[in-house]
């Protein structure tokens, strides 16, 4: 049996939250960039947005938070967010963009 590591289990659990404007996992639409989880606990995530000051990022953010959280060696969560790379549809999953009529 192959044995996950932490990264795959949390990238298992990020691939949960949608973005609620969408109903697409974050995941799918490549808004995570990297995920990171420390020694000690603390799950770094580095992800962009599809816009600079999305209105419904506090939904992502808790959503997030939650989910990782339900992880035993997570204690703590933090949001790297960035736009650098700019997030672009070629991100997308191509289910995601045959879903969303990018493809």
């Amino acid at each position: 049996m192959k044995r996950t590591t932490k990264k795959e289990r949390a990238m298992e659990k990020l691939q949960a939250v949608l973005d609620p404007e969408l109903g697409v996992s974050i995941v799918d639409l490549g808004l995570i960039y990297d995920v990171k989880i420390s020694p000690k606990g603390v799950a770094t995530v580095t992800m962009t947005l599809t816009t600079i000051g999305c209105s419904l990022f506090f939904v992502i953010e808790k959503d997030i938070e939650d989910r990782l959280l339900e992880l035993p060696e997570v204690e703590e969560v933090k949001i790297d967010l960035t736009f650098d790379p700019p997030w672009t549809p070629d991100r997308m999953s191509e289910e995601t963009k045959i879903r969303l009529g990018f493809a």
